[in-house]
This record gives C-alpha cells, sequence and structure tokens, in this order.
C-alpha cells in the first residue's frame, strides 16, 4: 500500500515537473506525455481508492461478529396503540376457492416476504382460503399516504406504481406483497399506492388476520396444556406453572428415521409430539426390538427431568416428526422440582420499603391549580410543556396555597374515542390512584370538562432519561446499572400486583430532583391473571417482544424483554433492534440476533442475552426465582437493593441533571380556566 503511495507522489511530482519546467521540445510530444501521466495517475488512485476500501473491510471483518459500532438514536421512538381486540375472535370472511397457480403464486409471494415468511404452514393454508379478490382500473388508488390502512395486498395481474409526497418510489408487479403492516396494527400509509394498468390484487383484512394468529396460538396452547395434564410425573403441577412451562419448550423438527433419544444416553430432554410419529425400540440381545409407535400428543423422556437417568429405549422418527422440547437445565429454571411450587418474592417485596406518606394534596381542586408560564424567550407568556405524547400534553402546573409543582396531563376526549382507547385510559387513572410505590410516578388527581380529561401527576423535576441520553449519546455503565435498578424495582411492584407495563423506553422514564428514575406513563399497562395471556398488539416497535408480533399470547415476560432492549440502549445510545421501517425491526426481533458494540461490558451482555431470551419462559425475570435473578445478576453487583428501595443511595444520575432555569423561579401567572367535574 505504501509502495503504491509512493509511486503515485512520484507521478504528481513528475507532472507537476513537467507542467511547470521550460521545455523547448514540440508542444504535442508534451501534450503526449502529460495525457499518459494524468492516466497513469487516475489509474493509480482508483487503485489506491479499492486497496483503502479492502483495507476498511479487513478491519471490520476482525471484529467479534456480534461487536458492532451502535448509532445513536437520534428521534423518539414511535408508540403502536392497536384498536382493542375481543378474547375470543371469529373468523367472519368465508373462503375463496383458488386455482392450483393462483394458490402457487400466493404462497410464493408469502414465502419470499421478510414478515411473513415467518407464518407456519397451517397458518399459510388459512391465509390463502381467507384472502379475497379486488379489482382496478388504471388510476385507481389502493392506499393513500398519511391516511390510516387496515389491509394488506397481494398482487396477482398488473402493475402499480408507489409514491412518496409526489416521488416515484417503485412499481409494484405479479407476486408482490405491500401493506402488510397493517394487518398488525391500524397505523399511517407511508407512500400511495395507484393502478398503472389494470390490476387484480388478493386482500385481506387486519380482524381476518389476527383472527388466524391467534386463534391457532390459542388452539395449540390449550392443546400443550391438555398432554402435559396426562404426564405422570407433571400432574400435581397447577395451570400457571404448567403455562410456564409450555413458555419455555421449544418446536424441534427430525425427518425420517432421524434419532431424538438414544437408549443408554444420560437424558436431559422432555419431548411432546406434536405431528408425525415415533418409533420406540429396545436393544435386546443385541437386536433392536420394537416395542410401541407412538403418535400426536404422546409424551417421552419426562424422568429425566427430576432425576439422573439413562435412556431406557430408542424413540426414532418415522417419517418427518415435529416436537416440542424442554431441557432439564430450563425446566429446573423454571419449576423448583424439590416442592412444585412457584418462588413468592412477597417478602422480598416487603425488606426494607419506606413507609408510605400521606399526600397533601389529597383534597386538592382543580380550581386550585394554576399554570406555570414562561418568563422570558420566545415563549414567553406561554404555559410551560413538559412534553408532547401520542395522547396528549403535558404541561407544569403549581398551587399558589401550597407552593407545590405538578404535572398535568391533558388528554382530548376526542382523540381517545377515535383511537378506541377508552380502556386504556381508564384504567391507566384506576392503577395510577392505586399505586403507592417510589420508582413510580404518583397521580395525585384527576379531573374532566366537555372536551378534556386531566391527570395531576407528581412533578419530576430532573427531567427525561430520554432527553439527557440524547443529550450523551449513551450512558457509562453505573448510570445505566442505577436507571435499570429502578426499572426493575417498578417491575418487581407491579408484577406483584399483577400489572402488566409494556410501553418501556427512554422516553417513559423521568428523574426527580436527587437523580432517582421513575416510570411515567401507565396507557399501556393491564392487569393479568397470572398464567393468562393476552392478545392485543401494543408497545413501541423496538421493544416489542417476538411473542407479541407472532400474536402468540404474552404476559409479564414482555417486561422483561423490553429491560433487556432499555439496558442495550443506555449503554449503546440505539435499541439493538432499530430500522426506518417497522417491518425490518419486527423481522430482526424474531431473527433475534444481539450484535454488541466492543465497548460493552461482558456483564452487561450477560444480562441482556438472559432478558432478551426469544421463549418468554427462558427469560430472566420470569424463572422460578422469578425477578430475584435479575437483582443477583452479576451486572448488578454493586447495588445496594435495599439501600435503593430506602432512598439511600448517592444517585449517580445526578450528574445528568444540568442547572438550566428553574422552574421553581418562573413568575407565576394567574390564569382564567374552567372548574371540571372530579373525573
Amino acid at each position: 500500500m505504501q509502495e503504491r503511495l509512493q509511486t503515485a507522489s512520484a507521478c504528481l511530482h513528475r507532472l507537476d515537473r513537467h507542467f511547470f519546467s521550460p521545455d523547448h521540445r514540440q508542444p504535442a510530444v508534451m501534450e503526449k506525455q502529460l495525457e499518459d501521466l494524468k492516466q497513469q495517475l487516475e489509474k493509480q488512485c482508483l487503485i489506491n481508492k479499492e486497496l483503502q476500501r479492502q483495507n476498511k473491510n479487513l478491519e471490520l471483518s476482525s471484529r467479534s461478529s456480534n461487536e458492532i459500532e451502535v448509532e445513536f438514536r437520534k428521534s423518539r421512538a414511535a408508540v403502536i396503540a392497536s384498536e382493542p381486540i375481543p378474547e375470543t375472535l371469529q373468523i367472519t370472511r368465508t373462503k375463496v376457492k383458488k386455482t392450483v397457480s393462483e394458490t402457487g403464486l400466493i404462497v410464493k409471494a408469502i414465502q419470499k416476504n421478510d414478515f411473513l415468511s415467518r407464518l407456519d404452514d397451517e397458518q399459510i393454508t388459512m391465509m390463502v382460503d381467507l384472502l379475497v379478490v379486488s379489482n382496478l382500473k388504471p388510476g385507481d388508488e389502493v392506499i393513500k399516504e398519511g391516511t390510516e390502512g387496515d389491509s394488506m395486498y397481494i398482487v396477482a395481474e398488473g402493475k402499480l406504481d408507489v409514491t412518496q409526497a409526489g416521488r416515484n418510489l417503485r412499481t409494484l408487479s405479479i407476486g408482490d406483497v405491500f401493506g402488510e403492516l397493517a394487518i398488525l396494527y391500524n397505523c399511517k400509509r407511508t407512500a400511495t399506492v395507484k393502478a398503472k394498468t389494470a390490476v387484480r390484487l388478493w386482500c385481506m383484512e387486519r380482524q381476518t388476520y389476527r383472527a388466524i394468529i391467534t386463534n391457532k396460538s390459542k388452539k395449540k396452547r390449550e392443546q400443550l396444556m391438555g398432554f402435559l395434564k396426562t404426564s405422570p410425573t407433571l400432574k400435581d403441577l397447577n395451570d400457571v406453572q404448567l403455562s410456564k412451562i409450555i413458555d419455555s419448550m421449544e418446536e424441534v423438527k427430525y425427518q425420517d428415521k432421524d434419532v431424538i433419544v438414544q437408549e443408554g444416553t444420560e437424558g436431559n430432554s422432555f419431548y411432546i409430539i406434536l405431528k408425525g410419529e415415533v418409533l420406540v425400540t429396545k436393544n435386546v440381545n443385541g437386536q433392536q426390538k420394537h416395542i410401541r409407535k407412538m403418535v400426536k400428543g404422546e409424551h417421552f423422556g419426562e424422568q429425566a427431568l427430576i432425576r439422573e437417568v439413562l435412556r431406557t429405549a430408542t424413540c426414532t422418527a418415522d417419517g418427518p416428526v415435529t416436537c416440542f422440547s424442554i431441557d432439564k437445565e430450563v425446566f429446573e429454571e423454571t419449576i423448583p422440582t424439590e416442592h412444585l411450587e412457584l418462588f413468592d418474592d412477597s417478602k422480598v417485596m416487603q425488606e426494607g420499603q419506606a413507609p408510605q406518606k400521606s399526600s397533601p394534596s389529597a383534597t386538592l381542586g382543580f380550581k386550585d391549580l394554576v399554570p406555570v408560564f414562561y418568563q422570558e424567550g420566545r415563549y414567553q407568556g406561554d404555559p410551560v410543556t413538559l412534553g408532547i405524547g401520542g395522547f396528549g400534553r403535558v404541561e407544569l402546573m403549581t398551587t399558589l396555597q401550597h407552593r407545590k409543582y405538578y404535572a398535568m396531563k391533558k388528554v382530548s376526549k376526542n382523540h381517545i374515542v377515535s383511537k378506541r382507547q377508552e380502556e386504556h385510559m381508564l384504567f391507566e387513572k384506576k392503577i395510577l390512584k392505586a399505586i403507592q410505590c417510589d420508582f413510580i410516578v404518583r397521580l395525585h388527581a384527576a379531573f374532566k370538562d366537555t372536551r378534556y380529561i386531566y391527570m395531576l401527576m407528581e412533578f419530576c423535576s430532573g427531567g427525561e432519561i430520554w432527553t439527557k441520553l440524547k443529550e450523551v449519546g449513551r450512558f457509562e455503565e453505573p448510570i445505566a446499572v442505577f436507571c435499570t435498578a429502578c426499572v426493575v424495582e417498578a417491575f418487581a411492584y407491579l408484577h406483584k400486583k399483577n400489572i402488566m407495563y409494556r410501553d418501556l423506553k427512554p422516553e417513559n422514564l423521568m428523574m426527580d430532583l436527587k437523580g432517582y428514575v421513575k416510570l411515567i406513563d401507565f396507557g399501556f399497562a393491564k392487569e393479568l391473571v397470572r398464567g393468562e395471556k393476552t392478545y392485543s398488539f401494543v408497545g413501541t416497535p423496538e421493544y416489542i417482544a417476538p411473542e407479541i408480533i407472532k400474536n402468540q399470547g404474552h404476559d409479564f415476560a414482555v417486561d422483561f424483554w423490553s429491560l433487556g432492549i432499555l439496558t442495550f440502549e443506555l449503554l449503546a445510545g440505539s435499541p439493538p433492534f432499530s430500522s426506518t421501517e417497522p417491518q425490518r425491526i419486527y423481522s430482526k426481533i424474531l431473527d433475534g440476533v444481539l450484535k454488541y458494540p466492543p465497548y460493552m461490558s461482558e456483564a452487561a451482555k450477560s444480562i441482556i442475552s438472559k432478558l432478551c431470551r426469544p421463549r418468554p419462559g427462558q427469560r430472566l425475570g420470569n424463572t422460578k426465582n422469578g425477578i430475584k435473578d435479575v437483582r443477583h445478576h452479576r451486572w448488578f453487583s454493586s447495588m445496594n437493593w435495599h439501600k435503593l428501595r430506602m432512598g439511600q443511595l448517592d444517585a449517580p444520575t445526578i450528574r445528568l441533571i444540568r442547572k438550566a432555569r428553574n422552574y421553581v423561579a418562573f413568575q407565576l401567572l394567574k390564569a382564567p380556566l374552567c372548574s371540571p367535574a372530579a373525573f
């Protein structure tokens, strides 16, 4: 490389000498030499660029395959608030008959689509059956940019133009899939799609797709529960414990003649047959004697879960076989085999909790509140805005009597109704009024008038974690440990009360004056009975757990997944699965490949990988010891949990709180306000 650079330098020197030195030779000769030198130089420059590119690639490839540089996230994460769905979804569409060639085209389109390709054969068959046909003329608009959609499409015939802000993006033709994000939730269309020629489309609405996926997941879960209940070894377990086992099991496939377990080897896995047949044979005098044939629903290897045993027979796939399997190590993490009951975390929760204090705002009325206004600058005279979210604005309020400050969340009733979020809003108010936890923002009062709902919240003067993260790029490890520990305590409190949070991200974390971190915004929280599942599609794309994307039903395990994603983002400045396109985010989440930046510690990588396990039953915090396992992970080795709960630690986050203009020093101006009824 150095030699080539020296050659290029010599070429330049010769060019300079020939160009600037007096020469009495013929001009034609000089011009030819000059042209030759230029060509040599251009060629050398191209060679140098290629060498530099190769060198850069070598540097990149020399890094560990799971270590990358992460770009800092620059914008706030989008929020998904899908409409609520009934517990039982009925498929109202009738099947549409299709020819063999039409079926083949649809199946091929689904299989080449990054997201839909993950459906199983039965789900694909149901999709093929329920897709309906739509015919369009040239110029007809299928999708309009900025509108909300509820359907996906597969092109059967013709061509369509895709434009964004009037700019041509691409042309769709036979076999192309578009609009598929709309079958997950009610998102805004990002482009316009118009028929360029006469077009024939296959279409599916969101409710039909969700019914297909949800009903299949529920049916499979009920089936597995029934299979487990027939196991003599597991007969004393309750439904909650059996549900945890199902969450920890993996689907494995075998080809004809594959040996699943070998007689005489150490047993460490338990299997349920989902599809196919398994031959059981035993060695008798050197010959394999046929014992029996097992079919769908039967299970084997259960003794291996609770004691050290050798396999007493050989089990071989007779044709293609699909099993659900759990190994001994995972089973022991899930169920305490010595007494077969789940770990009770209540003693840990009670230890060292600070006494509850009565709030001076217990009898606070709306008429007692006045807004705080900006005293100077471009917003002088306007109310101080603390934040603007997907469902409303948060403004700073005070009382003249107590001289206390509050955050007032103001949400339009029309917005709530149009987005069908009444249930979420009422539940948010209900749980916040009942919560008494130092790691969760307090709700002091709630009011309403004809247009708005008002929620008077605790004012966290330390600011938003998202803003601080954006300012510094990424957090030092002690700060990330402290922030995450505060979230762990909030989750421990909520989960003990059977409440899932479901929207963890830096934007929903605030700091108080001491730098302690508190959860805010409970719009997606949900109460859930242990052992049950819910099937709604809610959250923030980068933080959504795989089981939500797959519509398999989810529970408290999604909070531990999001805790792993938060840990990664605090340390790296960006979540591990990100893209400008939500479909790509979901595909990356389902792929589950975590790539860590080189500066991340081994302990951090360890806790993230354990929290972000694809199977919810295997996640740290969701196994037999519950959240205690999270607290005891080595990444938290420096954390004194008792002192944290008592508020006796010096928060390292305090250095993030800059001494900006103090809200308390602002001039307080009275403003005429209506007096809404108590909400």
